[in-house]
């Protein structure tokens, strides 16, 4: 007797355990419940517990990817000179304030317009402010497997990158004023338009254009609108010499740096993992896994090759080898395998390193490497979806191409008449005293040795 009851009991609790298990798989298959009311949704036994998961998940991954500005402020005023760390600080608190509200009047319904053919043409919305009201569907499953508020946020943390990007590039000598308002221009118009030709429903998306998290929709706009505005800026004075040499401007701390790109690495967990946009714990652990593995990789032949090719191992290098591993996968994290999750990042820390010191060679002066890391390498990671996933090669490079060229020619044409109205760039004299002083009256390390270079 005792041992039949033995026997019950453990019935009963792995029945207690693998049936919900089972239940809730074959949950996820079928079409959610009807009801009418949020506290019928809750009621459900297994669709609202999951909805409750997803929608933390998205959350969390927000936050994450809100991390990432803290990164590339870090990143970029440790690779910049001490004068200027003011400067590039206040540039990265603007981008995140005004890529939020920004995103909120007009961008996000700009860049989610509805469904192609009904809603809108594939190529260009008008954007609106967002208008959520509090209905059922926005908070529950019928609207996604997270509510209204969790997509518009996770999203807005995605539209002010493009313009993160940028600040590092043409960093010390830039107007303020003037890079401010090309950033808003950015963030508001450009970025949402093509953003909605893949996310939105547009046309690359009808066409099988694939990119997962943003190799080409967010790093490689970023950094085409940067290629552009640096043509139109010039090169730091001093940076190339007449005699045709490049005199280097070292950053002026590498620990910065290298807290930078490690803040940013966590926050690729989020950018990544965030837009599986459901806590599914094969595709989230898939995506952690293809993000390290590319990361890694890329950190490592950055390395090597730099080492070989300059002949000493070169720190910045490392680090934007890790970053280009990071744009590398983030097309496909989701759709490609391990292996080729390694082979991404390793190409993408090969091809950062000579893009870097091509751009050099054509005088084009990025003091942060932004145009290499997220232009570059964003068109590679885009096109290694079509070599290394069941995706066309020929629709990825039509993508990521005319994404590219769009915004290189929106930010030639908005710069432009930037520069045409008000100018773009310092004076010679602020330029050599530093940015900290001649745009904000203030330097960074008032204690420590005089930062002009008068």
């Amino acid at each position: 007797m005792k041992k039949l009851l033995t026997y019950l009991f453990a019935f009963f609790v792995l029945t207690s355990v693998f049936t919900p298990i089972s239940v809730l798989g074959q949950a996820e298959e079928e079409e959610a419940p009807a009801f009418t009311t949020m506290e019928e949704f809750q009621a459900l036994p297994l669709a609202y517990p999951k909805f409750m998961v997803d929608n933390l998940w998205i959350l969390i991954a927000a936050a994450l990817v809100f991390i990432m500005h803290l990164g590339f402020s870090t990143l970029e005023t440790g690779l910049t000179r001490q004068k200027n760390t003011v400067n590039v600080l206040f540039k990265n608190v603007f981008i995140i304030c005004i890529g939020i509200l920004s995103y909120a009047i007009w961008g996000f319904n700009a860049m989610y317009p509805g469904e192609m053919g009904v809603d809108w043409n594939g190529y260009f919305a008008l954007g609106s402010p967002i208008g959520f009201t509090g209905d059922l569907d926005n908070l529950t499953n019928n609207y996604a497997d997270y509510t209204y508020w969790s997509d518009f946020i996770f999203q807005a943390m995605f539209a002010a990158t493009a313009a993160t990007i940028v600040s590092g590039a043409v960093a010390e000598r830039i107007k303020l004023s003037s890079f401010m308002i090309f950033a808003t221009l950015l963030v508001t118009v450009s970025y949402p338009l093509t953003g909605a030709w893949k996310w939105g429903t547009g046309w690359l998306d009808a066409n099988g254009f694939y990119d997962f998290a943003g190799s080409t929709l967010v790093h490689a706009v970023g950094g085409f609108a940067a290629l552009a505005c640096v043509i139109l800026l010039g090169p730091r004075k001093g940076k190339y010499q007449a005699d045709g040499r490049m005199r280097p401007i070292p950053g002026h701390s590498m620990p910065l740096a290298t807290i930078g790109v490690f803040l940013l690495w966590l926050g690729w967990f989020g950018f990544n993992g965030g837009s599986v946009l459901s806590a599914d714990p094969g595709l989230v652990s898939l995506v952690f896994v293809t993000t390290s593995i590319a990361a890694a990789a890329g950190g490592l032949s950055a390395m090597f090759t730099s080492w070989i090719t300059l002949k000493k191992p070169d720190l910045s290098m490392a680090l934007n080898g890790i970053l280009a591993g990071l744009v590398g996968i983030t097309a496909g994290a989701d759709s490609v395998s391990v292996l080729s999750s390694f082979i991404i990042g390793l190409i993408a820390g090969v091809i950062v390193v000579f893009s870097i010191l091509f751009f050099d060679k054509i005088r084009v002066d990025d003091p942060v490497g932004a145009i290499s890391v997220h232009g570059i390498c964003g068109i590679w990671g885009t096109l290694a979806v079509g070599i290394f996933g069941d995706f066309s090669f020929m629709w990825q490079l039509i993508g990521t191409l005319s994404i590219s060229a769009f915004t290189f020619i929106f930010s030639l044409v908005v710069f432009g008449i930037i520069k045409a109205i008000m100018g773009v760039r310092v004076s010679e004299d602020e330029e050599a005293e530093g940015l900290d002083i001649g745009e904000h009256g203030i330097e960074a390390y008032p204690n420590f040795q005089p930062v002009s270079e008068m």
